[in-house]
This record gives structure tokens, C-alpha cells and sequence, in this order.
């Protein structure tokens, strides 16, 4: 009988990918992930497809913030709201933070306000009056002129009822009235001063009545110092005035030439606003040169003032910290003024009594340089340490990004919309990425190189600084003469890729299943052995759209290990890609 060769027949079986992992930059990682990516997007994960065209307004700005309308200052120094110029101007080229309080917005480190509702109403925080010439004379709390019918260390004899002794026995004078019915002189708890100016309807329009100011310059040495105005007054048929608490044992012949009055705001390192104030934080140097690291707030309602204290819960408030370091962000989460340092989290407990307390947390804060990272996404608070990006829920922070792998970041800035958190950030070599994380699905995509400063979002759309130009995330044109994006370059490139498999298993061919728009194509490279060639494996264009997913192959040559590349333009959906293995025997 002769004899034939005998024919073994090649077994093959299928490894279908139909979910895909996002962006995991790390040396293995899991099948359906990708090493790199770029303009991908997860809106229709687990299918792989490319983001929505971006909008490009071609406006300058420097700043944003988030309102019922965009807000930002243009380059040369002017706020806009809603895309139109308002009447503040000349803003400095000072890296900008902006905060939203009621309708009012509130500008730092100029120290400018603009109300949104009425945009005539707009002005410096500060406040500053150095008049020709001041008077003095000794008043009620309603202003009326107090006469002093005694001024001396001992007490008079024979008063009357309701005259006036300004008791001058001990370190500080004190005010008496002599009461008939008691027969003794009884304490006045507060003495009152009113300065008068010579002019006309200023100060009122500078000052109001609660105001906490600094007076300086003048010749009483009780006038002088931290006060509050029990009043303010002026105007076109009168002379200016203030009510200043002060008790002097004499009133001066001449009008004072020196006097000055000051409602200065601090210059908070970063600052939030939280329950109708504003808070900010200070490490350094005050303005009196002494070192500080504080926590403070201005009045209830009043952001104009930071150094009212009356004793009331709705004052101004300042705390001291004892923890090391520079701040590095702040923000309101879950209606607490929280603050950052590197290696901390310091949370102010708002008390309704104006008792207010701070907490520390000893943990991973906010990178230094990296303060705009700071974001709340869907109640979960999330922000880049020096070691990766944290996501807070008011006890210890849980790490969320060792899929970006091992590179360094630093310089992050954050936005937030649709349920995803997108990061810009610089890497060691000052290379930028936009990262985007979605919340929902656990997923990180690498979106492209660009440099975001700012972001902000109003209603579904994500405005962004990139270049200095305002551009628009999703692809919306808010004003005339906006431009969008025609097509999206788009790229995923695979992990390492094993040829070989157990029991003599190789890679025959990957079956990459997908949808094309019109005009939309795709490019497939492989490298082979981590060789840094990548070579062309064929493409498909889509002459028309497609109703049908395609099936595009890719035959590897043999090798130990390989990538693949995808790569392309226009809008393209991946559904799966089937791994096909031909299986050998023990021995072939």
C-alpha cells in the first residue's frame, strides 16, 4: 500500500474585543486598553469613537468664570459678561481670580466688583479719603452735638441732672452723665466723634455706615486706628461727615490737614466664596510685615468689608494655622470653605454664631502651581496632587489616575461638564496634554496637546483658554464670526501585543470591525518587536456613510510582539476587534 504524507489540518479560534478600556499608560495593561490616544472620546464607550469638533470663538482672554453667562476679561484688561464689554476697564495683566458672589463678581488681585444684575453698579473694594481738612467735635450715636460739661480727673460738684464728665483719672477717658434719680454719674458705654470735611456728597459715595476703616493722621491719638463708622453722611446741600467711636479730652482749634481714612481689603493668596462671603487664605507677610498664615472672611453679605468686628456673628473673621507650608487652592465643597497646602486639608467649620473653627487634615493636598485643578464633579471633589489626581469626599483622598502611568505632571487646570472632569497639564519636559476623565465609566482619554489656562462651563457647553483664545469644547458657536473644526484627526495605539500564545497559538489576523461617515477615513500601522518603525498595514476611506459596519483585516508578520496603530480622520466608530489564533499542537 503506498503511503501519503498525512495533512494536519490548521485549528483556529477567535478572541473578540468589544469593550474598550480608554487611555492606561502604564508598561501592561489590559486588552481593550490603549497606550496613547487622541481626540477620542468615551460618549459612546465601550465602541471607540472620535470627539465632537471643537469651536473657536477667535476672541482674546486672559480670565473666565462661570455665571448664568460666560465671564471673562479680554486681553486688554476689560471685562465681558455675556460677550459684552462692561464699564470695567483697565484691569491689570495679573493672573486673574474671579469669584461669583449673588450677582455680583468679584475680581482679584484688582479688587474690583461688578454687579451683573445692574451693570451700573460696579467699584474698587477699597475705599480711600485723605480730605484738605478735617473738624471734630464731640457727638451722639444719631450725630447731634455733645457739649462735655467737665473735663477733669476728679469728680465735679453740685452737676445737674444729665450734664456730661469726661473722666480723666485713668489710662483711658471715660464718659459720664450725671443721673438725678440714681444721684451718681452713670458710665455712657460708647463716645462718639463726628468728622466733618469740607466736601460735598463724596464720602457717602466712598464709605457706608458698619464699615470697618483705618483713620490715620490725625492730631487726636483717639481718633487714630482700627474704627468702625456709626455713620455716614453728606451730600449736596451739606458738608461730609463720619461718626468715629473716640472720647478726646480736647478738641483741637485748628482743622486737621493730615487725616486719613482707609478701607483696604486683604490680598488673599486664593479665595472662594461660601454661605454669602467671601473667604481667602494668607501665608507670608501682612501688611504690618509680620508673618501670617491665616484663614479669613469678609462681613455676611458685605464683601467690601474684612475688618468689621462688632462682636455680631455676621462680622468679618480671621483664624490663625499652625500647619507649615504655602497655600495652594481653596474652594466650597459641600458648603465648607476648604483650604489646601501640599500636605494638608484645612476646612472651616461656619459657625451661625460667627464661632468659626477650622479643621486639618494631614494628607496629599493640592500640587503648588496646580490650584485651578480643583473641581466638583458630581458632589466628588477632585484635584491633582504632586503624585497623581485625587478624588475627595471629605475624609482621605483616593488616587484616580494611575492609568496616565508613570510620567510627572505639573501646572494642572481643570473644567468640568457632562459628567466628565478635564485636565490640562504640563509633563517634565513642559509638554502639555488634555486629559478627560469620565466619571461615570471610570475612563481616562488623552484628547490632544492642548494648553487649557482656564476653564469654565455655562449650561452644557465647556468654554476654554487655550492660546489665549476662547474656544468652545462641544463644538458650539456662541457669537458671530465663530468657527468649528471640519474634521477631527483622530489616533489609538495598542499596548504590546504578544504573536505568540500557549501551545503553539500565533496571531493569525486582526479583524477590526467599524463604521465610517462620509469622507471619514482610517489608517492601520503595526510595529513589530518595539522596533520604532511603524509600518503601513492598509486604510479605508468612506466614499459615502456607511449604514453597515465593515470588516477591515490586518494580517501581522511573525514576530515576538507588536502594536498596532489606528489612526485617521473624521467620524469613525469602532465596535470590536476579533484576535484570530491558529492553533498548533504540542509538538508544531
Amino acid at each position: 500500500m503506498p503511503l501519503y504524507p498525512r495533512l494536519h489540518t490548521q485549528l483556529t479560534e477567535q478572541e473578540m474585543i468589544d469593550g474598550f478600556g480608554g487611555y492606561d499608560h502604564r508598561l501592561r495593561i489590559a486588552d481593550g486598553a490603549w497606550f496613547d490616544t487622541e481626540n477620542l472620546s468615551s460618549d459612546l464607550a465601550p465602541m471607540l469613537s472620535v470627539r465632537r469638533p471643537r469651536g473657536n470663538t477667535h476672541l482674546r482672554a486672559g480670565a473666565l468664570l462661570e455665571k448664568d453667562a460666560l465671564a471673562y476679561v479680554s486681553e486688554d484688561g476689560t471685562l465681558y459678561y455675556n460677550f459684552l464689554p462692561t464699564a470695567v476697564t483697565g484691569l491689570s495683566a495679573a493672573p486673574k481670580q474671579i469669584v461669583g458672589m449673588g450677582a455680583y463678581l468679584v475680581i482679584f488681585p484688582d479688587k474690583v466688583y461688578f454687579n451683573t444684575a445692574d451693570q451700573s453698579d460696579w467699584g474698587s473694594l477699597e475705599a480711600h479719603f485723605a480730605p484738605q481738612s478735617a473738624s471734630y467735635e464731640l457727638c451722639r450715636f444719631d450725630g447731634t452735638a455733645l457739649r462735655a460739661d467737665y473735663i477733669q480727673p476728679l469728680e465735679p460738684d453740685g452737676p445737674q441732672n444729665a450734664q456730661y464728665w469726661i473722666d480723666t483719672s485713668g489710662e483711658r477717658n471715660v464718659l459720664r452723665q450725671w443721673s438725678e434719680a440714681q444721684g451718681d454719674w452713670v458710665a455712657v458705654e460708647t463716645a462718639y466723634v463726628r468728622i466733618g470735611f469740607e466736601t460735598r456728597g463724596i464720602v457717602p459715595k466712598l464709605f457706608s455706615a458698619g464699615d470697618g476703616v483705618s483713620v490715620s493722621g490725625s492730631s487726636l491719638g483717639e481718633v487714630n486706628g482700627e474704627k468702625l463708622l456709626a455713620a455716614v453722611g453728606g451730600g449736596e446741600g451739606e458738608s461730609d461727615w463720619v461718626i468715629v467711636t473716640a472720647l478726646p479730652a480736647h478738641l483741637p482749634d485748628e482743622p486737621d490737614t493730615a487725616l486719613r481714612i482707609d478701607r483696604s481689603t486683604p490680598e488673599p493668596d486664593f479665595v472662594c466664596e461660601c454661605r454669602n462671603r467671601l473667604w481667602g487664605c494668607r501665608y507670608g507677610l501682612g501688611e504690618d510685615g509680620r508673618p501670617v498664615n491665616e484663614i479669613f472672611c469678609c462681613a455676611l453679605g458685605d464683601f467690601k468689608n474684612w475688618r468689621q468686628f462688632r462682636g455680631l456673628a455676621t462680622d468679618s473673621w480671621v483664624g490663625s494655622v499652625g500647619s507649615d507650608g504655602q497655600w495652594t487652592g481653596a474652594v466650597n465643597y459641600l458648603g465648607s470653605p476648604t483650604f489646601f497646602k501640599e500636605n494638608r486639608i484645612h476646612r472651616v467649620g461656619v459657625s451661625p454664631e460667627g464661632a468659626h473653627t477650622i479643621s486639618e487634615t494631614v494628607c496629599r493636598g493640592v500640587q503648588k502651581g496646580s490650584e485651578k485643578s480643583l473641581r466638583v464633579v458630581n458632589e466628588t471633589l477632585y484635584y491633582k496632587s504632586r503624585s497623581d489626581v485625587c478624588a475627595y469626599q471629605g475624609g482621605f483622598p483616593v488616587g484616580v489616575s494611575a492609568a496616565l502611568g508613570a510620567p510627572s505632571y505639573h501646572g494642572a487646570v481643570a473644567g468640568e461638564a457632562r459628567g466628565k472632569y478635564y485636565l490640562s497639564m504640563l509633563d517634565e519636559d513642559e509638554t502639555p496634554s488634555l486629559f478627560v476623565y469620565d466619571i461615570a465609566k471610570g475612563l481616562w482619554l488623552r484628547e490632544d496637546a492642548l494648553r487649557v489656562t482656564d476653564f469654565a462651563r455655562v449650561d452644557d457647553e465647556l468654554y476654554a483658554i487655550a492660546g489665549g483664545e476662547l474656544i468652545t469644547l462641544f463644538g458650539s458657536l456662541p457669537v458671530a464670526g465663530s468657527t468649528r473644526e471640519e474634521t477631527v484627526p483622530w489616533q489609538a495605539v495598542s499596548g504590546l501585543l504578544c504573536y505568540r500564545w500557549p501551545e503553539n497559538k500565533r496571531v493569525s489576523r486582526y479583524n477590526i470591525r467599524l463604521s465610517l461617515a462620509q469622507g471619514a477615513a482610517m489608517e492601520v500601522y503595526v510595529q513589530y518587536d518595539s522596533d520604532g518603525v511603524w509600518r503601513s498595514a492598509g486604510g479605508v476611506t468612506a466614499a459615502k456613510a456607511m449604514t453597515d459596519a465593515c470588516l477591515f483585516p490586518v494580517r501581522p508578520h511573525r514576530c515576538d510582539h507588536l502594536q498596532l496603530k489606528l489612526c485617521g480622520s473624521g467620524e469613525v466608530r469602532i465596535f470590536s476587534i476579533a484576535r484570530i489564533l491558529e492553533v498548533g499542537s504540542d509538538y508544531r
